[in-house]
């Protein structure tokens, strides 16, 4: 029977055991941490957003440039195919508000249950604990709770995740080896990621922690209504993680970059200098700041913080400042806090099928690949696409090359 190897135990390595499996072959999966799924379980945490149900045409946009590359995987295993996988897995999905898709539990491990079930009647084998090290010959070595462990299969499918959590398993320690074997890696950079911001003291022991909500960021991505939060370092969430791959190459390309915020939207910079020059001269600045534009708490803090000389600006000039404070960010957050990376294996190094051209019968699949994506699902979902068509394609060259010897 064809042997086939799964290194790697999150979603893309486990969909690539259950395609491989669905073609006949045998699967071991081999995981370095103590059980499967931890991204997946991490990420669900707070509810797991497991695709997005956007139209298929927009949807396809949000990979960027990779989207060529991605697009037979995605056309092979879609938001909706993915949909119908976990409704076979007896896990109703809805859609939220935002065109995000949940389970309708919200939490990971009724699903990765489930699907560890099917796994198991399929025969594929879990090894947890299992470190893939190496290479020996033309076979792969483990380090292995009962020591060093060398095994050989008919293909392999590397799983192994970028450079983000890597006390999740994602630790990047593949790239040395695969580089050694000729395998041209582009280098991991943070994305859906915070970013430094050089805070005053004062600032960030007041204001550490609140969200800022109800602003528009505009950045060479775009302009988008959101709320993001201030933390001891600089600025995270859900707003600023839209804006990073914009704001990391910015900084990449010119030494510097910023996030231009709309502090009052919904208002025109005319009506807002009306309403500024109604308030009383002698009133103080926050006062006129709460009652003219609605500005207080942790914004009026961020108003100050930026533009010092807030204060003594006249109505006209502080209505525009408000419309467009520029808010400029000195470096992303730490890889290992960014909750993805771009970077990764290039797509020259592999071929139609996520095959590794300098180590035939080797397919990658997941966030090994060098593409990013913004949170909302659309991580998820290319990395179940690549890890189903790197799991198929791995059982497909193993069976043309036995058919080809007959």
């Amino acid at each position: 029977m064809t042997r086939i190897a799964i290194i790697g135990g999150g979603p893309a390595g486990l969909m690539a055991a259950e395609a491989a499996a669905g073609q006949g072959a045998e699967v071991h999966v081999f995981e370095a941490m103590p059980t499967v799924g931890r991204k997946l379980l991490m990420a669900g945490k707070s509810g797991l957003n497991i695709t997005h149900a956007e139209d298929r045409a927009m949807f396809d946009t949000r990979y960027g440039t990779a989207r060529a590359l991605l697009q037979a995987a995605l056309d092979a295993f879609s938001a909706q195919a993915l949909r119908d996988w976990c409704q076979g897995l007896g896990i109703e999905t809805f859609v939220g508000s935002s065109g995000r898709v949940f389970p309708r539990q919200m939490k990971a491990s009724p699903l990765l249950r489930a699907w560890l079930a099917r796994l198991g009647t399929q025969g594929v084998a879990l090894h947890t604990r299992h470190r893939w090290v190496g290479f020996e010959a033309d076979a792969l070595v483990f380090d292995t709770p009962s020591g060093r462990k060398v095994e050989r299969f008919d293909a392999v499918v590397l799983a192994l995740g970028g450079a983000s959590w890597p006390e999740l398993g994602s630790d990047a320690a593949w790239v040395p080896r695969l580089v050694e074997m000729g395998v041209p890696v582009a280098p991991f950079r943070p994305a859906n990621c915070g970013f430094e911001t050089g805070w005053s003291t004062v600032f960030a022991e007041r204001f550490a922690g609140e969200p800022i909500k109800a602003v528009v960021a505009t950045s060479d991505a775009g302009s988008l209504l959101g709320e993001f939060v201030v933390s001891q370092w600089g600025i995270e969430g859900s707003l600023v993680y839209a804006h990073s791959a914009a704001l990391r190459d910015a900084l990449e390309r010119d030494g510097h970059a910023a996030l231009m915020l709309d502090l009052a939207p919904g208002r025109s910079p005319e009506r807002l200098a009306r309403d500024l020059a109604r308030q009383p001269a002698k009133a103080s600045f926050a006062n006129r700041l709460r009652k003219g534009a609605g500005i207080d708490g942790v914004k009026l803090g961020l108003l100050r913080e930026l533009i010092p000389d807030a204060a003594g600006r006249n109505p006209e000039e502080l209505a525009g400042i408000l419309k467009a404070l520029p808010l400029p960010v000195v470096r992303p957050g730490a890889i290992e806090r960014a909750i993805s990376v771009a970077g990764g294996i290039a797509w020259d190094g592999v071929d139609e099928n996520f095959m590794l051209t300098a180590m035939p019968g080797f397919f990658v699949a997941g966030e090994m690949l060098d593409w990013e994506a913004p949170t909302g699902g659309y991580l998820l979902t290319a990395c179940f696409a690549t890890g189903r068509m790197a799991g198929r394609a791995a059982a497909g060259w193993v069976l043309e090359g036995v058919d080809e010897q007959n």
